[in-house]
């Protein structure tokens, strides 16, 4: 496993070796003890998966506040998504920077995003599927977003996203208040 540090604390790209023949490819896209031994110490409760039907599908920018706060590791199952986690953590030196990726089924990036940042995500093609492992349980009364186009991200797509209601109506960076702290 090839482990890459992104410039944003805590927030590192992950890309699982692959061994392939003629049938396709095997690749192990965690490992708990290997992560450890790399100083990734996470416990993942839960597993999501989400298909965009259409191209310049955007899902984000989310977080979900403590006591239920999570870190998640995103990896694409189909298709191409341009993935992106904004720093959210009061105090932090990368305070509302964001850092962006492609992940495809091809590439087998992930993206491993900790606790104190926003995430989202855009799709490049019809059919993508997202699969993102979570160190906490959902929790609906912690479940929270800041507007996709007010963090200064070049998303990398022109026109109009397709939205959730939630994401058209969430607020901007500048209004909202962060839950999380940093730690540094």
């Amino acid at each position: 496993m090839q482990i890459e540090e992104t410039g944003l604390p805590g927030l590192k790209v992950l890309t699982p070796a692959r061994f392939g023949d003629a049938r396709g490819f095997f690749s192990e896209s965690w490992n708990r003890r290997r992560m450890q031994e790399a100083g990734i110490d996470l416990e993942f409760v839960q597993d999501n998966h989400s298909l965009s039907r259409e191209t310049g599908t955007l899902r984000g920018l989310h977080f979900q506040a403590p006591p239920h706060a999570q870190d998640k590791l995103v990896r694409c199952g189909q298709g191409v998504l341009f993935d992106v986690a904004v720093d959210i953590r009061k105090g932090s030196p990368a305070y509302g920077k964001w850092f962006g990726i492609e992940l495809s089924a091809e590439n087998g990036r992930q993206l491993l995003v900790p606790k104190g940042f926003l995430h989202g995500f855009v799709t490049r093609v019809p059919d993508t599927e997202v699969i993102y492992k979570c160190t906490d349980y959902y929790a609906p009364d912690c479940d929270g977003a800041v507007a996709w186009d007010s963090c200064a991200i070049d998303w990398g797509f022109d026109g109009a996203p397709m939205l959730s209601e939630k994401d058209a109506a969430a607020p901007a960076l500048a209004d909202f208040d962060s839950p999380f702290m940093w730690e540094g």
